[in-house]
């Protein structure tokens, strides 16, 4: 149980990715803080009771994001039941469509404000107290689209974490506050059901989390088959231009989201 007696705050707790990273601590041990908005709040009640059966504490804290106040009450809440913060694992994230022109200006708003500056609030609120203790561990989710801009606003956002972990990391060095940066490819989740039951389990992220709290690392790539792509987008950007440009491409990129985006409308005015 290496993580005994430790307390975690896990944002996004009710996605898949996050649940499975709740889990993930507390098989170590950890007490955990689950974190999404009012909405999952049911989901995040039995998530904390499978966390209790193992002996452990948890405590669910409906919480957006967004909102500022809500950061605060979160955090404030979470020293006042536990005295310490030691791991804070930013999972929440949204997707987008992946041309910029398909998302209205609300959801390109809504897209940056949970993936970036709900990262970065969460952050700002829970260093300082890192910090003042010389030790934790913050670990940031972001995507391999952070990596090759073909996702539209949610590259963007995910890009903006990938420099939102550089600076962080290189702040709190001298503190002992392990900052790392996860990006995963497509895993089995509900942003990704269109591309079926064959994609790795969100269990492969979780794992990497878990790691990340005991070895901090600069950035983490899951699975790492997909090291090779990064490396040839980085080297090879006009490459890159050429292959995500063909409009070819770009309409089966975006087929599967604007056929979405069609059955969400149509569902919505009957």
């Amino acid at each position: 149980m290496k993580l005994a007696g430790k307390v975690a705050i896990v944002i996004g707790a009710s996605g898949d990715i996050g649940s499975a990273t709740v889990r993930a601590l507390a098989a170590q041990g950890a007490n955990v803080v689950l974190a999404a908005p009012a909405s999952e709040i049911n989901v995040l009640g039995r998530l904390a009771g499978e966390v209790e059966l193992l002996g452990l504490r948890a405590l669910a804290v409906a919480t957006d994001v967004t909102v500022r106040a809500d950061i605060d009450r979160l955090v404030k809440t979470t020293l006042d039941t536990f005295g310490t913060i030691d791991v804070l694992a930013n999972v929440a994230g949204l997707g987008s469509s992946p041309a910029l022109c398909d998302d209205t200006d609300e959801e390109l708003q809504r897209v940056v404000e949970v993936n970036l500056l709900g990262s970065a609030r969460m952050i700002h609120a829970v260093l300082p107290v890192m910090m003042a203790r010389g030790r934790g561990a913050i670990v940031n989710v972001g995507s391999i689209a952070g990596e090759a801009g073909v996702m539209g606003i949610y590259s963007a956002s995910k890009f903006g974490l990938r420099g939102l972990t550089d600076t962080v990391r290189r702040e709190a060095r001298s503190s002992k506050v392990g900052v790392t940066l996860i990006e995963p490819g497509f895993v089995r989740s509900r942003m990704n059901v269109a591309m079926g039951d064959g994609l790795p389990s969100p269990d492969i992220v979780a794992r990497a989390v878990v790691r990340a709290v005991f070895r901090p690392r600069r950035c983490v790539i899951v699975p790492r088959y997909y090291a090779v792509p990064i490396v040839i987008a980085k080297l090879f950007p006009g490459l890159v231009d050429r292959v995500f440009g063909n409009a070819r491409i770009q309409r089966r990129l975006n087929r599967d989201a604007r056929a979405e985006r069609a059955q969400r409308a149509e569902r919505a005015s009957l």
